[in-house]
């Protein structure tokens, strides 16, 4: 199995501080679901996605807060694997698109696919994510502590089939408002109640710096996510 190297992934994380780890690619209306595609998507889920949204950026400009991997196609049946309240599970695609709709009624959800070199990775991320069902969210959003938040159940499955080698980066996370230069009152509600300190500039990663790395292709877009200055196919 090849392997990328932290090189590699490092590499990526230089080029998303810098701003210039975007990839354009031209939507697909052929598009048809592949386990190990990524689902990158806006919900309407209320402060914080507002507050993850704000200090985040997607491919070409979308704001996005959730993010989950196709884990089966069966018949035309096909299931994404992802981490919500309720814990890691497997959800009808239905289910995930009907989350939230653009102005025109379709999904605000782009999917990405692994560049060509590196899809030899994709069925043992597959096999990691499937032993990661029933595991606890991370609502203390904490690498490493046996609970997922969405885009860490991306992060850790690829890092598993990469050898331990992280495919996707982590960088510094931030609460904070760049409007106000203070903590968004929704995520200092949030860590309030569950009695946890804010982690701050704590390692971590989100659906928007995920969906801007080198080793993805944007092939599709089912609606216009928020700030996306890309175009939907009719």
């Amino acid at each position: 199995m090849r392997r990328v190297t932290r090189a590699a992934a490092l590499t990526v994380l230089i080029g998303l501080l810098a701003g210039c780890a975007r990839l354009h690619s031209a939507p697909s209306a052929s598009y048809h679901p592949k386990p190990g595609d990524l689902l990158f998507q806006d919900l309407d889920g209320g402060p914080l996605c507002v507050a993850i949204e704000k200090v985040t950026q997607g491919i070409d400009g979308a704001k996005f807060s959730h993010v989950a991997m196709v884990s089966r196609v069966d018949h035309g049946s096909v299931t994404v694997i992802e981490a919500v309240s309720a814990g890691v599970k497997e959800t009808p695609l239905d289910e995930f698109l009907a989350r939230s709709a653009d102005a025109k009624g379709r999904p605000k959800v782009l999917a990405g696919r692994l560049k060509p070199p590196y899809r030899h990775l994709i069925p043992e991320a597959l096999r990691v994510a499937q032993r990661f069902k029933g595991r606890p969210y991370d609502s203390v959003f904490t690498i490493g502590n046996d609970a997922f938040y969405c885009s860490e159940l991306v992060y850790e499955s690829f890092r598993e089939a990469n050898g331990r080698a992280p495919l996707f980066p982590l960088a510094p996370m931030t609460f904070i408002d760049p409007d106000t230069r203070a903590t968004f009152p929704a995520w200092t509600e949030y860590y309030q109640n569950l009695r946890a300190p804010i982690p701050e500039r704590a390692p971590g990663l989100n659906p928007g710096g995920v969906s801007r790395s080198h080793f993805l292709a944007i092939v599709h877009a089912y609606g216009a996510p928020a700030g996306w200055t890309g175009r939907v196919p009719k």
